[in-house]
């Protein structure tokens, strides 16, 4: 076997059976494997169906394939998954069948249900294989068309050693080696008749591109991609989470409020009460940096503003604390799957003094917020005496807040 496991760029273009020619209108299906207990990533509970960066594996999976324009699922589940099955007997795109008693019987029992369909490729790839790309699974695709069959893989760089109790017992050369990945793709005729004659051998098989190799159809081998990951132990669901973060939902949203001064002895900025000579006048206890950040979470979920939420019509709010609106604001952000990243916050005024209180006011925000206090800006500027605020006559506060799904 040659050291490098790929061909060259004019030899991959004659790779695969040579009699094979492309196939027009071709109709593709996917066919998930997810019949396993795969408890040994921990949880209790299979990994295909476990919580993976705000979503279940098996989500992300079904996802990568549809984002590519796969409209045709098979999904193979475990008989005993019931309400599962529910779930997704209720998708149009998904056809469902039985996981076997091996992954080779489930397989097959997933070929057999595409064969009353129309489809004439078919791409099999494992559930726990969360993070395929589009690249991938389009040149998988791509290769099918001058193959019987293709699938991904990567060239081994690393030593190998062979191992025993707990010490090398010897090394192994890596030329030629390749680490196997999925999806595995195929003509589904072929590989449907391949994985029958195993059944009619008694035989079973690590992969679909062994059970084709068994038949004598050749595989050819496309690139395939470090980030393509089976999960399999504990640890890997933290790997998986910080790929899949590059698809993370990033909002941002901003809040700008106003209160005149009036009567009064002190004024409350940021939950920090500060003496002087006039107060803030509001429905509330006009905290206008608190009612700024609130509108910046608001606006970050498309929420509207505080009035929405809290209508100044309405009496029960006369005279309430800011804190009260800051929290509802916070606990919808995580109702909805979101983070808060950080919030930033801007005083304009005259007087008071707000830069010797910006410790504390930042503390404050980022008890209210449950988030840690690197996490939150609280600053000032003056407005040059222009305007309302340079007149003394209110203060003014701009703010942004950056959430995060992961």
């Amino acid at each position: 076997m040659p050291s490098d496991p790929f061909p060259s760029e004019s030899a991959a273009a004659t790779a695969g059976t040579p009699e094979v020619t492309h196939v027009p209108n071709h109709q593709t299906a996917a066919l998930i494997v997810a019949a396993g207990k795969g408890l040994r990533a921990g949880g209790g509970l299979a990994k295909q169906w476990r919580p993976l960066a705000g979503r279940r594996v098996i989500d992300w999976t079904l996802d990568a394939f549809r984002k590519v324009g796969i409209d045709q699922i098979a999904l193979v589940l475990s008989p005993q998954d019931t309400e599962i099955w529910q779930e997704f007997a209720a998708q149009d795109d998904i056809l469902l069948t039985r996981g076997g008693a091996t992954r080779s019987q489930s397989v097959a029992n997933g070929l057999e249900l595409l064969a009353h369909h129309d489809v004439d490729r078919v791409l099999i790839h494992d559930a726990a294989r969360p993070c395929v790309s589009g690249r991938v699974i389009h040149d998988v695709l791509s290769a099918l068309d001058t193959s019987l069959a293709a699938a991904p893989a990567l060239a081994v760089t690393d030593a190998l050693w062979r191992g025993a109790d707990g010490y090398v017992t010897g090394t192994q050369d890596r030329a030629g080696l390749c680490a196997a990945q999925t999806p595995q793709g195929f003509r589904l005729a072929e590989i449907r008749a391949a994985h029958q004659q195993l059944a009619a051998n008694s035989m079973d098989a690590a992969d679909d591109v062994e059970v084709a190799r068994a038949a004598g159809i050749d595989v050819a081998i496309i690139p395939g991609d470090p980030d393509n990951m089976k999960i399999t132990r504990p640890e890997d669901f933290d790997r998986a989470a910080r790929i899949l973060g590059g698809d993370m939902d990033v909002r941002l949203g901003n809040g700008y409020d106003v209160h005149r001064f009036g009567p009064g002895d002190e004024v409350v900025l940021c939950g920090v009460p500060l003496a002087h000579d006039r107060g803030l006048q509001g429905h509330s206890d006009a905290d206008v940096g608190l009612h700024a950040i609130t509108d910046a979470l608001y606006g970050a979920l498309a929420e509207g503003d505080i009035g929405r939420h809290f209508p100044p019509s309405d009496p029960q709010w006369k005279g309430a604390a800011s804190d009260i609106f800051l929290r509802h604001a916070a606990d919808l952000t995580r109702s909805k799957g979101y983070q808060i990243s950080n919030v930033d916050c801007t005083l304009v005024c005259e007087f008071p003094k707000i830069t010797p209180h910006a410790p504390a006011m930042r503390a404050v925000v980022a008890e209210i917020l449950s988030i840690d206090i690197s996490r939150v800006s609280i600053k000032a500027t003056t407005s040059e005496r222009l305007g309302f605020t340079g007149r003394g006559e209110g203060i003014a506060a701009i703010a942004t807040a950056c959430v995060v799904k992961p």
